[in-house]
């Protein structure tokens, strides 16, 4: 699996507590950081999401200080699902249910040792399209594509 990740300064340091999880990671093929020390939540956001839906990577990691304003930005990027998540059952659901390929947390929000057991979770997460909640992100997706 192909992940970007990215976050700006005051994502950083849990982002890089991310990386590295990630790149000892088996399931994940490649880590692209998409982080400068200038970046804003915006710009990386926007960045990540435009990876995913132009099918450079298969799913992103953004890190901002509660991860709403990564979640609202990587979400203006047509075809781009992400979601904020701080607990298992979101981080599951958001992949399972929603089908989200950006996951989205706050650094101010959430310790290093329970974000890797989200993303590890998270990692696991399959979206099934003929379950109970894939024709309402079929739904979503039609509304998206007459914009």
């Amino acid at each position: 699996m192909k992940i970007v990740i990215g976050a700006p300064a005051n994502g950083a340091e849990l982002k890089e507590e991310i990386r590295k999880f990630l790149e000892e990671d088996e399931r994940v093929t490649s880590v692209a950081d998409l982080s400068s020390p200038d970046v804003t939540y915006p710009d990386v956001s926007i960045s990540a999401a435009d990876m995913i839906v132009g099918g450079e990577a298969d799913r992103a990691i953004l890190i901002c200080g509660t991860g709403i304003g990564t979640a609202i930005a990587a979400n203006k990027v047509r075809g781009a699902r992400a979601a904020t998540a701080h607990d298992l059952i979101t981080a599951r659901g958001a992949v399972e249910n929603y089908d989200a390929q950006i996951l989205c947390m706050g650094q101010n929000i959430i310790a290093p040792a329970y974000a890797r057991a989200l993303v590890d979770v998270w990692l696991d997460a399959t979206h099934d399209p003929a379950g109970f909640y894939g024709p309402k992100v079929a739904e979503i997706s039609a509304f998206e594509e007459r914009r």
